[in-house]
């Protein structure tokens, strides 16, 4: 067999030193792979591959028990529980025989005092305000690196030296394309669909184009599976946008950077140039870097539900950004513009302060506050200086609702109410402001929250997927309906508090019927 018939990916492994630099960046087929007999292992210079199944061994470590802490129950009966300790954070009782032990299960609503996994990702301390990606705080990797660097780092669990963050860029940019036929998927949706149900739509639909590719347990298909989501995320949710008002979609060119890619695939269109703004596009990278992971919070939590059945990473991911979408979580930016707008003028503040406080008033202030932080949620420094950046940049003065933006987060900062409980504004608050000033629209917000969030779910799911003690997700509950029932007969049912459906139907009217079957 000649060199010259060999496939490059064989090439690539029996001899990469024989491989230009360029070809070096092809990303390998695992179907090539597979069929050349071999398998990805050893000491192979420059691959990807090789630490990308490390990280994931890394990953997977247990964690000893030195100590244990005794349950007591009202029977007198004595269980022995395990303490876990990490790295950082508080230690954890590991209750997995808990049930088996004793015949009780936890209560714990809203998972308030339950650690799901053990994670080498990310770490929150809430009450401190820290926020670290595998190790680093958040303020170091928003002003000393770009979000190639922050990809690479999640993935692979270390920043890339130069070599690694060219190949790690060049891997996402030569799969920024969508197919073409997924792009005749967009005209299915109405042409006033939320971008964000389009985007649920279509990542789903990229493991129709890549069923290939859907063996979990594949630590190649994992591999490959990164780099289509993280390239194609951009393209697909600024085609999101394009569609919704009615722009022809704009290709993704290989020269921009990620950040600069979506500003140019959402605002530029074929009859003119698009002049990328530096500020903006450094704005936009650093509000990727915030975004990009945040622990075990209710999309990422998703995804690991999702990942347990075994579903493919494209479904999996789609469940992540159905879950981003609810207000109380990716939505918030969302909120704090449409609060903004309710609240409408400066002097109207005091009074919506009053109602904040009023705790028989259902209005809550959003942007301020978090779940997790007890002190001041470390991306929110970051994100104010960048948006009163943005804010200079764009000259913006007049904008009212800037404006009022400016007025509340200066009252809210100086009110003893809000001081006392620590309701500080979070990265929501400004990066509704934020994103609002450089045009924007509301409805793409959480559209770009999906963007950054991406690498977090699928570090995630990654992580989980090698992991051989990884289990099916599976709650339990606190049963308070009727014990047991007999079915009765028709004639002994008694539903006299339903509506009658005749007289429903009667009250409707045509229009109203029309509607109904739509």
């Amino acid at each position: 067999l000649s060199w010259d018939r060999i496939p490059l990916a064989v090439k690539f492994i029996i001899a990469p030193h024989c491989i230009t630099g360029h070809a070096r960046y092809s990303l390998l087929s695992p179907s090539v792979i597979r069929g050349s007999g071999m398998t990805v292992h050893g000491d192979i210079d420059g691959f990807l591959v090789k630490n990308f199944i490390k990280c994931d061994a890394d990953s997977s470590r247990d964690v000893e028990s030195t100590e244990v802490a005794k349950l007591v129950f009202p029977d007198g009966k004595t269980v022995e529980l395990p303490i876990l300790k990490g790295t950082n954070g508080p230690p954890v009782l590991d209750i997995q025989s808990l049930y088996s032990q004793s015949g009780y299960f936890t209560h714990d609503p809203g998972f308030m005092s339950t650690s799901s996994c053990v994670s080498s990702i990310t770490f929150i301390d809430g009450p401190a305000g820290h926020l670290r990606y595998r190790g680093y705080d958040i303020a170091d990797l928003a002003n000393k690196c770009d979000f190639m660097d922050v990809t690479y780092l999640l993935l692979y669990g270390e920043l890339p030296d130069a070599s690694a963050k060219l190949l790690h860029a060049h891997l996402i940019s030569r799969h920024t394309m969508v197919h073409e036929k997924l792009i005749q998927f967009y005209n299915g949706f109405k042409s006033d669909a939320h971008p964000m149900a389009i985007c649920v739509g279509v990542v789903g639909a990229l493991s129709a184009f890549y069923h290939d590719y859907l063996d979990v347990h594949n630590p190649l298909n994992r591999f490959s599976s990164a780099y289509r989501l993280l390239a194609k995320m951009p393209t697909i949710a600024a085609m999101a946008y394009k569609y919704s008002i009615g722009q022809p979609f704009v290709y993704p060119k290989t020269g921009l950077s990620y950040a600069e890619n979506l500003l140019n695939m959402m605002f530029s269109v074929p009859s003119e140039p698009y002049q990328l703004n530096p500020v903006l596009t450094h704005a936009l990278e650093v509000w990727l870097i915030l975004h990009a992971d945040h622990e075990q919070n209710a999309s990422t939590s998703t995804v690991r539900i999702a990942g347990s059945t075994y579903a493919n990473p494209f479904a999996c991911i789609a469940s992540g950004i159905t879950t981003l979408w609810g207000s109380a979580h990716g939505g918030a930016n969302q909120a704090v513009l449409e609060m903004l707008e309710e609240i409408e003028s400066v002097d109207r503040i005091p009074m919506y302060m009053a109602k904040a406080k009023d705790k028989s008033d259902t209005f809550r202030l959003m942007g301020f506050g978090h779940r997790v932080y007890r002190n001041y949620d470390p991306r929110a420094k970051i994100m104010q200086e960048i948006c009163h950046s943005v804010l200079n940049e764009l000259n913006i003065k007049s904008d009212p609702i800037l404006e009022l933006a400016r007025h509340l987060e200066i009252i809210a900062l100086e009110d003893e109410y809000f001081v006392k409980r620590q309701l500080f504004p979070n990265v929501d608050f400004y990066s509704g402001v934020m994103l609002r000033a450089m045009g924007i629209p509301r409805t793409m917000f959480t559209v770009l929250f999906a963007v950054a969030r991406t690498i977090g779910w699928f570090v995630n799911w990654k992580e989980m997927m090698a992991n051989p003690l990884c289990k099916i997700g599976r709650p339990r509950q606190l049963y308070v309906g009727d014990s047991h029932r007999e079915v009765p007969d028709m004639e002994h049912r008694k539903t006299s508090a339903a509506p009658s459906i005749n007289e429903e139907f009667k009250k409707m009217t045509l229009s109203k019927m029309h509607s109904f079957r739509k």
